[in-house]
C-alpha cells in the first residue's frame, strides 16, 4: 500500500530534482487504482499540465509500465497506441513498486517529455529511500 506519506515524500524528491534544474511541473501520484493521493502544481507552470500529469500517473498503474514505452511505440510506427483508453503517450508516468507489488505511480508533467520523465524517476527512487 502507498501511504499518504510515501507520497508525499515522492512528490517532495520530484519538486526537488525539478527546482535543480530549474523545471516548472505538476507532479501527481496515485495509488494503486490510478486514485490521486497528491497533486502538486508548481508557481508558473501551465494548468494544463495539470491534466497531463494526473494522465500519466493513471496510465503508468493501469498499465504497470512507465509511459515512455508508449511514447516509444509510437515513435515506432505504432500511432494506433494512442486510441487506447486512458493511454497517454508521453514519458513522465512511472509505476512505484515496492517489494515487487505495484503500489501506485508518478505522473510529471510541464517541460519536455525527456524531462519529465528524469524528475518522475527521481521521485520514483523516494519510495525506496
Amino acid at each position: 500500500m502507498l501511504t499518504l506519506e510515501d507520497a508525499l515524500r515522492i512528490t517532495l524528491t520530484a519538486r526537488s530534482a525539478a527546482t535543480e534544474n530549474n523545471w516548472n511541473v505538476v507532479v501527481a501520484v496515485d495509488d494503486d487504482g490510478g486514485h490521486l493521493i497528491t497533486l502538486e502544481r508548481m508557481d508558473g507552470n501551465q494548468k494544463g499540465s495539470v491534466r497531463v500529469a494526473e494522465q500519466k500517473a493513471k496510465t503508468a498503474i493501469l498499465f504497470k509500465q512507465p509511459t515512455k514505452s508508449f511514447e516509444e511505440m509510437v515513435l515506432q510506427g505504432r500511432p494506433v497506441m494512442m486510441t487506447m483508453p486512458d493511454v497517454i503517450c508521453l514519458e513522465g508516468g512511472v509505476p512505484l513498486i515496492r517489494d515487487g507489488v505495484f503500489v501506485g505511480a508518478i505522473g510529471v508533467s510541464g517541460v519536455e517529455s525527456s524531462e519529465d520523465g528524469i524528475v518522475a524517476a527521481a521521485g520514483a527512487a523516494a519510495l525506496g529511500a
